[in-house]
């Protein structure tokens, strides 16, 4: 529920050589912390897990303000350690 995952291929190029397609990874999550200085702060997904995510993710959004335990909906690119979101905005039902 509130997972699925869309791979997007990138058309440009990159030195003779095509871009490896990007997977991004829809799903649900709650806010944990938010720094309305810096517009960044964390996730927590649903398994606990905590996410850390940027301005450029949080502006991606839409949003202006976020409050911990908020649902929001948020998108993940790459694997492990390398795992980031990329776009956060509220869950609406």
């Amino acid at each position: 529920m509130g997972h699925g995952a869309r791979g997007t291929e990138h058309g440009a190029s990159c030195g003779g050589g095509r871009l490896p397609p990007v997977t991004l990874l829809r799903m649900q999550a709650t806010a944990y912390t938010y720094d309305p200085d810096t517009r960044a702060g964390s996730v927590l997904l649903d398994d606990g897990t905590p996410l850390p995510f940027d301005a450029a993710a949080f502006d991606a959004g839409g949003l202006r303000l976020l409050r911990p335990g908020q649902r929001v909906r948020i998108e993940v690119e790459g694997e492990g350690e390398s795992r980031r979101v990329v776009y956060v905005t509220l869950q609406t039902f």
